[in-house]
């Protein structure tokens, strides 16, 4: 199976290089590009397809919104999976995309090889932000988080006892391993009860439950988050 890929970001330049980059490997197919998020919207309709490089910080429509857009249609059209891209240290809205439905992000100086196993992961379903990153990430920007959205409270209804811990210590940043280690159970029941989570709570993916986490107050933030 070929997998589409979009390209979406306001310097040429690095389209290029992510073309090169994906278009040497026999199962992507760059099918197009675009240089802002509105030309984005109308190529994903045209093209349709699996997976959206997207930059944050474009002209007319920033990639935010351009995210929020593409993960809340409805109309015919399958919905393509978002990566954000960032550079790190400058942008403040990675996670304002991943809740917005990104299923995760990359730096712009990615190795070529992560690049292209990132799109093979996001397409397959998962997420590709590590759980140590995920961490950094919402101790750092956890303070854009709007906390009156949803009442916090200790426990999540719906959920098990056992479900809470799970997303508690995913929500951490522990991996699947390590989980399974800290609860005494085998990685298989951690997977089954990360998924149970998911379709629980309506959540695309663990980068996602882990926004959710920070958001309902289920895992607090550390005091010195936001300092330099």
């Amino acid at each position: 199976m070929t997998i589409r890929v979009l390209l979406v970001d306001d310097q040429p330049l690095l389209r290029t290089g992510f073309r090169l980059i994906l278009s040497s490997e026999e199962d992507l197919d760059v099918v197009g590009e675009a240089g802002d998020g509105e030309v984005a919207l109308s190529q994903v309709r045209a093209l349709e397809p699996d997976v959206v490089l997207m930059d944050i910080r474009m002209p007319r429509m920033d990639g935010v919104e351009a995210t929020r857009r593409l993960t809340e249609h409805s109309g015919p059209g399958r919905v393509p999976r978002v990566i954000v891209l960032t550079t790190y240290d400058s942008d403040e809205y990675v996670v304002e995309a991943l809740r917005a439905g990104a299923s995760g992000f990359l730096l712009k100086d990615v190795p070529a090889e992560d690049l292209v196993d990132a799109v093979r992961v996001v397409h397959q379903g998962d997420a590709v932000v590590a759980p140590a990153v995920t961490r950094r990430l919402l101790d750092r920007f956890a303070r854009h988080l709007p906390s009156t959205e949803v009442a916090q409270r200790p426990e999540l209804p719906g959920l098990t006892e056992r479900e809470n811990d799970v997303l508690r210590l995913l929500a951490k940043g522990m991996s699947n391993a390590e989980i399974a280690a800290a609860l005494v159970v085998s990685e298989t029941t951690v997977k089954t009860h990360v998924s149970n989570v998911l379709t629980k709570l309506n959540l695309r993916d663990r980068v996602q439950a882990v926004v959710f986490a920070y958001q309902t107050g289920l895992v607090s933030v550390p005091e010195e988050t936001g300092r330099a």
